[in-house]
Parts: structure tokens; sequence; C-alpha cells
């Protein structure tokens, strides 16, 4: 079992209760809906949505909407499938959930007390790098530099290194300033375990403060940035990291030039 980093000091966003019996629909399950009243198609769906479920259960990995297109038949509405392939496990121990543009299938969030026994936590992040975490979540892309500054104490190269390998965290370019500081961003692994579809289901500031995470009497100019809608869209400001910015981080083995 991998070491996994405490979870519990970030919160995920919470939808509304909705009355007793009655479930709230989402564009997604229209589209289920729809597709299921054109009876022409439904064989051919069906056995799509077979399909799909066999290849996200299968794999150790989310799998994209994008892998999904490429083995499932031509002319699949891939959204409205995964749509009628979520309402099917909705009720049950094991759901299908959305992580970015992928799925997977993980524990009903009710039944994870029936994992903990089995759940190994040998290493508890600090409370700097919870604060590091929090801030390149909310403010990226960030630089090591702009983390200080939110921050007002130094960052050390160890605790971006501890979340890198959480694998939560992830260089994603260099800043077009002098020195061309490396800017940091969150993963679709940091999306996954903290139960997040997107980046912006990140709790605002009336949640963390009914949560309990912010004090009341905050400065009245405080305020919580908006995380991008596409946290791996490179800004106007970022170059892409190329083959020497990663040898010289020490992420690609260097090149053996031959006689």
């Amino acid at each position: 079992m991998s070491e996994r980093a405490n979870a519990s000091v970030i919160p995920f966003k919470v939808d509304d209760e909705t009355e007793e019996g009655a479930l709230a629909e989402t564009p997604a399950e229209n589209q289920a809906q729809n597709l299921s009243q054109n009876p022409g198609e439904r064989l051919h769906v069906a056995e799509a949505v077979r399909m799909a479920e066999a290849i996200v259960f299968a794999s150790a990995e989310p799998v994209s909407e994008k892998q999904l297109a490429a083995r499932l038949p031509d002319g699949i509405n891939i959204a409205a499938a995964m749509a009628e392939l979520q309402q099917i496990y909705a009720r049950r121990g094991v759901n299908l959930v959305r992580v970015s543009d992928a799925w997977a299938f993980r524990t009903a969030g009710d039944l994870a007390f029936l994992m903990s026994r089995d759940t190994v936590q040998q290493r508890k992040l600090s409370r700097a790098a919870l604060e590091v975490l929090a801030i390149i979540a909310y403010h990226q892309p960030v630089t090591r530099a702009e983390i200080e500054d939110i921050r007002g104490v130094e960052t050390s190269k160890g605790t971006l290194d501890t979340l890198m390998e959480t694998e939560w965290v992830k260089m994603r370019g260099r800043r077009r300033t002098p020195g061309r500081p490396v800017t940091y961003g969150t993963t679709d692994i940091f999306l996954d375990h903290f139960a997040l579809e997107e980046i912006r289901d990140l709790p605002g500031m009336e949640e963390l403060k009914g949560a309990g995470l912010l004090s009341g009497r905050m400065p009245s100019n405080f305020s919580i940035p908006l995380p991008p809608a596409d946290p791996d869209a490179l800004t106007d400001d970022e170059d892409p990291l190329t083959d020497i910015d990663l040898e010289e981080l020490g992420l690609l083995t260097p090149r053996v030039e031959e006689d």
C-alpha cells in the first residue's frame, strides 16, 4: 500500500441535500435520459455502456474520455454513456466518479469507514506543507517566491519535494520573468484524492468559514482567489518546460552523446 498523506485538513465541496426521496437532476443525467428515449439506439448504447464499465473497472488509473472514445464503437456519445453508467452505480457500494476529464470507480463516500482498517498512513504532511499545498491549489500557477510572499516566511525545497512525491503537485512551466522561476500547480491525483471533479470545486470563503477553518475576524480586504477553469493550460506569462529545463531540474536523465 503506498503511503498516504493526511487528507483531513482540506475540505471538499459538499452539495446541498435534496429533499428525502428526491434526486437532483444534472445536465449529465439529462443527457442519459434523452438518450434512453431513443429506442433505436438503446441496444447499441447499452452494449457501449457495458464496454465502458469493463474498461474503467479494469484500469488502475482514471480513464479519460479520449481513451474511452478510442476504444468504444464509433458514434457513441461518451458523455451520455458515462452519465448512464454513473446513474447505474449511484446507489451502489462503489460509485463512478469524474476526475477532471477522466472516470474511475471509487468506494461510496458513506462506506469509506469500512476501508479505514486497510489504510496505512506512514506519514502526515507538516503544517508548512499543508499551507504550501493550499496556496498552490488556490493560486496556481504560482512560483516558490510567490508562495513565500503569501506565507510571509521562507519555503524550503524539501517542502515542495514532499508535495511532488505525493503526486499532488507538479512543475507546470517557467514564468517569463528574470530568472525564469518554475511555476507549480496541482495534479489530477490531487483531485482524485480529495474527491474533486475539477479544481473549482475547492471550497470558497463562506464554506471555509462554516467549517471553522477561517477566523470570523478576517481583514475586510481578505479574499480567496478563484482557481483557473483549466489548471493545465499555460498562462500568457508562462513558457512550457523543455527537455533542457527538465534536465536542469533533475527530472530527466541527461542525454549521453555517442562517440
